[in-house]
């Protein structure tokens, strides 16, 4: 009777139906790209692949791409958590406004995105114009870089944080302070602790899509070889150049890089999951 009861409660369909429509749209959305991309990339040898991908050219914008998207994750975690402290802790006017605010790099186009920000950090532009004074070069800089993906690439950290610290409350910082702890100690000892995983979940995954990030970048930054050009531009490139096969071995290399993130993301979640069993 009870599995009676429980099974006329289900909203979805069984199993077997459920199962089967997750698998045909993973392969349609998933694995159908992947394997494309997998096809034009075995269309050469290993040694031309080598070669492709270990061009100084294309080495450079790797680190060009990795080295702005580590500063910009880093600067993310930072702003994030405060962000989803703040939104999560106090009571202000214009929160709710804020609250939204985080989630525009989503919906905003971010070629769109690329332009205003150029715009803006130009040497005339409303921000760039005062930078200029201190000497400060903004766009068509590796600077101008990292600020594009910090913008398309922070509500991933106060998205990911905020739940967290939404059920976290503030009744630990609260009995942290009966017991003589001071902010500073009840913060770094009792919730950082906490809040780690979904820290660290959410900064890789900034990183991860600072990575791939093309629209917004390109116009801001100069995309000068060796200095400023980002590796989805060096992909985007050969394309141009109708060389596909190129283009999936140095896309290859991005979607490497994604997968260790992503699966290294998956390890923490899990050992934080059985941590937390463990404790219960």
């Amino acid at each position: 009777m009870a599995a009676l009861l429980g099974s006329s409660k289900r909203v979805l369909p069984g199993f077997t139906l459920s199962l089967g429509t997750s698998l045909l749209f993973v392969s349609l959305i998933i694995l159908l790209p992947l394997t494309g991309l997998i096809i034009n990339t075995s269309q050469m040898g290993w040694a031309q692949y080598w070669q492709v991908i270990s061009d100084p050219r294309v080495v450079a914008t790797y680190k060009v791409t990795a080295s702005a998207a580590a500063a910009a994750s880093l600067f993310n975690m930072v702003f994030g958590l405060l962000m989803a402290w703040i939104l999560t802790r106090y009571r202000f006017a214009g929160r709710a406004l804020l609250d939204g605010l985080m989630d525009l790099p989503f919906a905003l186009p971010t070629a769109v995105a690329g332009l205003t920000l150029a715009s803006l950090f130009a040497t005339n532009g409303w921000y760039g114009e005062g930078l200029a004074e201190l000497g400060i070069k903004v766009s068509y800089t590796w600077v101008g870089i990292v600020i594009a993906m910090i913008f398309t690439s922070v509500p991933f950290v106060v998205r990911t944080v905020q739940p967290v610290l939404e059920d976290l409350g503030p009744e630990y910082e609260e009995a942290a302070a009966t017991l003589g702890a001071s902010p500073w100690q009840a913060f770094y000892r009792v919730v950082l602790p906490e809040l780690k995983p979904a820290l660290i979940t959410g900064t890789a995954l900034s990183f991860t899509r600072s990575l791939g990030e093309f629209g917004a970048v390109i116009f801001i930054a100069g995309n000068m070889p060796w200095q400023t050009e980002i590796t989805s531009l060096m992909i985007f490139i050969k394309i141009q150049e109708f060389d596909h096969a190129g283009a999936s071995a140095i896309a290859s290399v991005v979607l490497l890089a994604s997968f260790v993130l992503l699966f290294a993301i998956n390890g923490i979640q899990s050992r934080f999951m059985r941590r937390v069993r463990g404790n219960s």
